[in-house]
């Protein structure tokens, strides 16, 4: 086994710069955005409704089962080392902190410490613009 320990980071493009990662998963443009239904606009990955309508997004669930076959493949070589993988979406609070949870949790089946951290959950969620674009921090 050559993967030592897997470090799986939530993060917001709109919060700050993708933290340094092997692979980084970027949910902005391909998957739907819960921050857009006024009803889990507030809420977060540790509320079931944002949960749920991430994990019923069309190609989410067939991301994740990619992503844990990227882990495999540098598990397949040669040198032993850990492996970080950073899942970004706007603000770091639905799309990306729900990925990153299960990605988490199913990798930490094989056996290998598994890390997770939400760099940017518990910050305020942040008003966009209609080009997508950060305004200011709202506060709920």
């Amino acid at each position: 086994m050559s993967v030592t320990e897997i470090r799986v980071i939530s993060f917001g493009f709109l919060h700050d710069a993708p933290p340094p990662a092997h692979l980084t998963l970027d949910l902005r443009l391909h998957f739907k955005d819960p921050h857009v239904n006024p009803a889990l606009r507030y809420l977060s990955a540790e509320d079931l409704p944002v949960r749920a309508a991430v994990l019923a997004t069309p190609g989410i669930q067939e991301l994740i089962a990619a992503a844990a076959a990227v882990v495999d493949a540098y598990d397949a070589g040669p040198e032993d080392a850990p492996l970080t993988i950073a899942v970004g979406c706007a603000g770091g609070r639905h799309r990306a902190a729900t990925v990153a949870r299960v990605l988490a949790k199913r990798l930490g089946k094989t056996g290998v410490p598994v890390h997770l951290t939400h760099r940017d959950l518990p910050k305020p969620v942040v008003e966009r613009t209609a080009t997508g674009g950060a305004v200011t921090p709202a506060h709920a």
